[in-house]
């Protein structure tokens, strides 16, 4: 027993060593990784930095570290800071039982988020430099800006700059910067110039670089790719030891021996010694397929053109196609947003460490043969990442001399320090030895800067290709071999198309020569490092003394003075013209009595600071968004400086135009201040919270004015004004947006300044409506109660669940409080009678109740032949109040068990009423439950019920709205990704009020598209705040200016693109990832501004419809069919008129021209076709096909007369009639009968990149026309299942869609 215990303690003591030293391991390795973060004057980090990364890293799925993510509280502010020891003990707190694999998962995560950092402080300061701009700029301090003065000096400054700096600038005349209104229709649809991109040449600089490729693939013979078949073997053999990662058990068994891909040192010693340098050059030659090839080969993954191209095309783009797509594919399985951080780290790794690796490979050159030469390859080789135990790691750390990074020899790590001296890498720490060191060295920092990547190429460049590219394959498959364990790629994703070294070369000097071989265009770019006019001896100095000195706190020069205004920016300088305007008012003695009522109204308003777009000015945030859109993100902050500079200069103002700025910025004013007062002057009037006001007691209160003498002048405003319709009994009922209208137009014919002239009538008004205290509390409890009606709307992540639940619950209260009574109550919308149409056209469905009557209510329905008085309230539209059911005999009672004798009580049914005074359902509420014998309701009752039932019917519609939206998205996405195979993830984001006190407003993630197009829709969506995006705030940069964003986040590159209120400030969020691409081709590009157009158009048109604003228009037939069915096919018909618009733009001739074009199918010839030749008859066949696709919509019966293989008689049908005809379809009318399977053959032998190249205007309009046409028809006739989407419910997490008329996944 006793030699038990004591083995039992010495383990325990043992364990606890071990514990010590990890702990200390990790304390070294925090203390090492606080020096790679910039910090403030006084060396501290905001706190909430550190908890976004903290709160990144937990949120990763492969981790499964949720419950620490609940643990962690995000800071609201920046004001919290940590010193060096305060770091290390808050992050040491969250991973104390974290494995060793794990704490160094999450030391990588720290390099990458210290360098992201970096960047967020360098947009932080150009931010700065633009509100001090627009402050210097705004003379009046009026609060904005001209909107095209503002756009004219953009384009000054950006024909001004270089070609090389435009390359990197965004053209300020095109989409986003101009409106899509601000467009020639005929241009909007039919420009095909690639010119007109965002970014100059875009378009032409890609097909360059993959024809050059192309030719030299084509030129190059077959017999050289594959020399014998021992070095084939040898190369196999060297990919799969690639490919295939080892194991981390294989890792930490052979850490003295092995390399992470299971070769040993000594191995690949006697391999460089047998096969010598010819062998390595061969291997590196041959090898083409590997995940990370270098720079040149991403870029061709990651810019090749999509799908289909054109005849000179399309044989070059076939193989990157495949690739293209199976790499999406794989994006699909990682997420919606980004896959692991180590996935992320591999990918990053690929594009941000090409600068490194040619750096290294240029300095390389003069030593290549040498005996220092190879010994630096073989340090590189042995350099690979080693993930080992933490013990593992402070043995290592703790002894660098006697065991170097990988536990070798003392002459293999002699040769290593040498090597790495000479190689001059980026610091390394000794804590950070293991995978994070290689995370830092391999990808350098995550965006190079303008300034030092010119150089870097055409440095790169002066060394001949043929001794460059041996040393640079070596150094690229070893840092494969070595990322070998952390790489975690999909299959598909790694079968690329091999493509020997020269011509990866070859590509690299096409894109090089056009961006950057000027050496004028060099000298006109400020630089900010001075290393490549050193010597390379000068170089090797410079990179020793890097090496032991930690990374710069300066930014370009430049110290970081602390200030982050990411979670502060708009407490400091958003500006809320209510809030200044209400305290205006608070501290006016005139309007006492409405303090109180104008309070509670601000404090409902939760979703505040957002900015509007007009179309006409600029504010702050807009502007400084406008301009940071134009620089981009990796423009260097002295070209922000010479733009500041030029503003200041170029921005004048005439006297006219600033007196008229300051009366706009006073009209605003007056505008916010009329509407605070006439609300709470409506609410003083309204005591009972019914939401409306009775005209004729508004006009009697109203003429008492002066003693009457405005009596006349008052009646003239009834000339300008359409009241709603008189309610029965002749009554005229006011809104309250209603009564504002009203009471402006009096004050307007009134004499006299109007804003005194509004406050005095306003005075008045409040003085002659007296009311007493109780009526004042139970009016200011009411309104709270309404509230929080809207407020379940707005924050039900598109649900109506907490609407029915909050109505029931203000109901319940208000009965309870101010009428003691214990209320029952049930709602029941109208529905077609499709099952028994002998019952009656429509019925009444209960769709929700409270909670005691639920199993005798809920699902039930009520026909018209059945006994009741909801029909009635249905058809009179007026409540109907039954004090006594007991003796009323046309009651319907639910509970039939209830006795007679129990069937006391009253009963209230009222109207639930659209905007358009139409009956949509009804509410009732009974006091059978109650008892009391005499429990009658009361007029202010039954007139704070009707409140109720408008309240409820605000956010009913108010929910639909953003289901309508939702679909229209889905639409939308189904047709853009059938033209656009180039973005990788579409997610969708609505705006709501925060659940916090005192927060900001929220994003809700409603859904998320895949590449493949398929659409995961989230049943109770997730809540993003802003406080955890501060390394992904290009969001909320979104949604707070309304305007575009362009952004890259983890080396992928999103657009944010806001769907606006019918007010101009965002309502949602489009967050489009188009991977590593730098932009989509400007077909895609235009292809998309096409899909936000008819979406935004679209979102207008349904808030219109939903407040009343403008009238439904149907113009379809399937509208008709229903809501639900109109909200589905609401984004083709919006894009159908706009084509049929743009048809009838064109002139004769357009179509005239295109009956020249004559096409006989190909013959049997013995001499091959020349590629001209090819053209024109692909060409022709084209506009056959297009326009023999469209005649059959109008003429089907062609189809068995055989004269559609008749050209000469087809053409005859190209008249102006079919101008006519198309402009006037209707796909989804009841007489169009056409064989949708032929005419879909006809267009879909022709792939959009065909069409787009043709760039004829007609037949880009026409094969959008004829595709949305087949959509329509094909969605009419699958009605029932192919319009209604899921849409989100609390039942469940999320459901996958796919529209229009596509077969969907089951769940999984």
């Amino acid at each position: 027993m006793k030699e038990n215990v004591k083995q039992k303690r010495e383990r325990r003591e043992c364990v606890n060593e071990v514990k010590v030293k990890v702990a200390s391991t990790r304390k070294k390795a925090l203390q090492e990784q606080f020096s790679e973060w910039i910090l403030d004057p006084k060396g501290m980090i905001p706190m909430a930095v550190i908890q976004n990364v903290l709160h990144e890293f937990f949120q990763n799925p492969d981790f499964q570290l949720e419950s620490c993510c609940k643990q962690l509280a995000v800071a609201d502010s920046m004001e919290p800071r940590l010193n060096e020891v305060e770091f290390i003990e808050y992050i040491s707190s969250y991973i104390a039982d974290f494995k060793s694999e794990m704490f160094e998962e999450l030391l990588k995560h720290l390099c990458h988020c210290a360098d992201e950092f970096r960047e967020i402080i360098k947009t932080n300061m150009q931010r700065q430099m633009f509100v001090e701009l627009f402050l210097h700029c705004d003379h009046g301090k009026v609060g904005f800006l001209d909107r095209q003065r503002t756009l004219a000096l953009l384009e000054m400054f950006y024909d001004q700059t270089s070609k090389m700096l435009r390359s990197f600038l965004r053209n300020p005349r095109q989409w986003p910067f101009i409106e899509f209104e601000e467009i020639d229709l005929l241009e909007f649809w039919g420009d095909t110039d690639n010119q007109k991109h965002i970014y100059e040449d875009f378009d032409k600089v890609l097909l360059e670089m993959n024809t050059l490729l192309s030719e030299k693939r084509a030129s190059k013979p077959q017999s050289k790719l594959l020399d014998n078949s021992e070095d084939q073997r040898k190369r196999d053999k060297h990919r799969k030891s690639t490919l295939l990662p080892s194991s981390p058990e294989q890792e930490r068994g052979t850490t003295a021996k092995q390399e992470p891909n299971g070769i040993s040192t000594k191995e690949q010693k006697q391999d460089r010694e047998s096969t010598g340098e010819k062998s390595v050059t061969e291997e590196g030659s041959h090898r083409g397929s590997t995940p990370e090839q270098g720079s040149s080969r991403e870029l061709i993954t990651e810019q090749r053109p999509p799908r289909r191209a054109s005849t000179a095309e399309e044989g070059h783009y076939t193989e990157s196609i495949a690739a293209q797509r199976q790499r999406r594919e794989s994006v699909t399985e990682q997420g919606p947003h980004r896959g692991s951080l180590a996935e992320q780290g591999t990918r990053r790794e690929s594009v941000t460490g090409q600068g490194a690796r040619r750096d290294a490979v240029t300095e390389q050159q003069p030593h290549k043969g040498s005996t220092v030469g190879g010994t630096r390859r073989e340090s590189v080789v042995e350099q690979g990442p080693h993930r080992g135990s933490i013990a593992e790691q402070g043995s290592r750390r703790d002894s660098v001399t006697e065991q170097g990074p990988h536990g070798g020899s003392a002459a293999e790590q002699a040769s290593i320090r040498e090597s790495v001296t000479e190689q001059g890498p980026r610091r390394e720490s000794v804590a950070e030895q293991g995978t994070r060191r290689d995370s830092v060295t391999e990808q350098g920092p995550r965006r190079k800067s303008l300034i030092e990547e010119p150089h870097e190429r055409s440095t790169a460049e002066q060394e001949p290709p043929g001794e460059t590219i041996p040393e640079k394959q070596q150094r690229i498959s070893t840092s494969q071999s070595g990322r070998g364990s952390i790489l975690r790629e999909s299959k598909k994703s790694r079968e690329y198309t091999e493509i020997p070294p020269e011509e990866e070369r070859t590509q690299e000097q096409a894109y090089e020569e056009e961006l950057f071989m000027s050496s004028e265009l060099q000298e006109q770019i400020p630089t900010s490092s001075s290393r490549d006019r050193l010597s390379e001896a000068a170089q090797k100095e410079v990179q020793k003394d890097k090496a032991c000195e930690p990374k710069s706190q300066k930014i370009e020069g430049k110290l970081w003075s602390g200030e982050l205004l990411t979670c502060n920016w708009k407490k400091k300088y958003a500006k809320c013209e209510e809030e200044e305007q209400a305290n205006l008012i608070y501290d006016n003695s005139r309007f006492t009595d409405l303090h109180s009522i104008i309070r509670n109204s601000q404090s409902y308003k939760e979703v505040k600071g957002r900015s509007a777009f007009n179309g006409v000015s600029f504010d702050l945030l807009q502007f400084v968004q406008l301009l940071e859109t134009f620089v981009g993100e990796d423009t260097p902050l002295s070209v922000s400086e010479t733009l500041t500079a030029f503003f200041k200069r170029g921005y004048v103002e005439t006297k006219e135009e600033k007196m008229s700025s300051l009366e706009q910025a006073r009209q605003n004013v007056s505008q916010v201040r009329r509407g605070l007062l006439l609300e709470a002057l409506f609410q003083r009037w309204d005591s009972d919270a019914s939401g409306f006001l009775d005209l004729k007691e508004v006009d009697e209160l109203l003429y008492t004015y002066k003693e009457g003498m405005e009596k006349d002048s008052m009646k003239k405003a009834k000339l300008h004004i359409q009241f709603p319709k008189p309610r029965p009994g002749h009554e005229v009922r006011l809104s309250s947006k209603q009564f504002q209208k009203y009471i402006e137009l009096v004050v307007s014919e009134l004499r006299g300044n109007e804003d005194h002239v509004l406050e005095s009538v306003v005075e008045f008004l409040m003085n002659a409506l007296e009311r007493s205290h109780t009526e004042s509390l139970r009016s200011c409890a009411r309104q709270k109660w309404l509230h929080q009606i809207q407020h379940a709307a707005e924050t039900s992540g598109v649900s109506l669940e907490p609407v029915y639940t909050e109505t029931f619950k203000a109901l319940s209260q208000d009965a309870e409080a101010h009428g003691c009574k214990k209320i029952s109550a049930h709602i029941s919308l109208l529905e077609e009678n499709l099952l028994l149409p002998d019952r009656g056209n429509v019925l009444l469905r209960n769709v929700a109740s409270t909670l005691d009557d639920a199993p005798f209510v809920l699902n039930r329905v009520l026909y018209r032949d059945m006994t009741g008085i909801s029909f009635t309230v249905v058809d009179e539209g007026k409540p109907i109040h039954v004090p006594q059911v007991q003796h009323h005999g046309n009651v319907f009672f639910w509970n039939h068990s209830r006795k007679k004798n129990d069937q006391n009580g009253s009963f209230l049914a009222l109207p639930l009423q659209d905007a358009y005074m139409r009956i949509f359902g009804v509410m009732a509420v009974d006091t059978l439950r109650d008892p009391q014998k005499i429990n009658i309701f009361l007029p202010h009752e039954i007139r704070f019920y009707q409140g109720v039932a408008n309240a409820f019917s605000a956010a009913y519609h108010y929910v639909h709205s953003r289901e309508h939206i939702l679909h229209v998205v889905i639409t939308g996405i189904g047709w853009l990704y059938d033209v656009t195979p180039s973005i990788s993830a579409i997610t969708t984001y609505f705006i709501e009020p925060s659940p916090e006190q005192d927060s900001d407003y929220v994003l809700r993630n409603m859904m998320v598209t895949g590449p493949l197009g398929l659409t995961e829709i989230h049943r109770n969506p997730p809540i993003i705040f802003r406080k955890t995006c501060i390394f992904r705030d290009f969001l909320f940069k979104c949604t707070d200016s309304s305007e575009v964003v362009l952004a890259s986040v983890c080396g992928e590159n999103h657009l944010a693109i806001p769907l606006h209120e019918r007010t101009g400030e965002a309502l949602g969020v489009l967050d489009f990832n188009i991977g590593k691409s730098r932009m989509l081709l400007y077909r895609e590009f235009k292809d998309l501004q096409k899909m936000i157009k008819v979406i935004q158009a679209a979102c207008y048109q349904i808030l219109g419809e939903l407040s009343g604003e403008i009238k439904k228009n149907y113009i379809l037939e399937i509208e008709h069919a229903g809501e639900v069915q109109r909200a589905g096919v609401l984004f083709f018909r919006i894009m159908l008129k706009e084509l049929q618009e743009s048809l009838q733009l064109l002139t004769s001739m357009d179509f005239v021209s295109l009956l020249l074009y004559d096409y006989n199918p190909p013959r049997e010839s013995k001499s091959p076709p020349d590629s001209k030749s090819q053209e024109l008859e692909a060409n022709a066949k084209l506009v056959h096909d297009i326009l023999i696709a469209v005649i059959l919509f109008f003429h089907p019966e062609l189809e068995s007369s055989g004269d559609l293989e008749n050209w000469d008689k087809c053409k005859l049908y190209v008249n102006r009639y079919l101008v006519e005809n198309v402009c006037a379809f209707d796909p989804t009318a009841k007489h169009v009968k056409v064989n949708l399977q032929l005419i879909d053959e006809y267009i879909r032998d022709h792939s959009r990149i065909e069409v787009w190249n043709f760039g004829n205007i007609a037949i880009e309009c026409l094969y959008h026309w004829a595709r949305i046409c087949l959509a329509l028809i094909e969605l009419n006739k699958n009605r029932n299942s192919a319009i209604a989407p899921p849409l989100p419910s609390k039942t469940d997490s999320y459901v996958y869609v796919k529209m229009p008329g596509a077969s969907s996944p089951e769940k999984c």
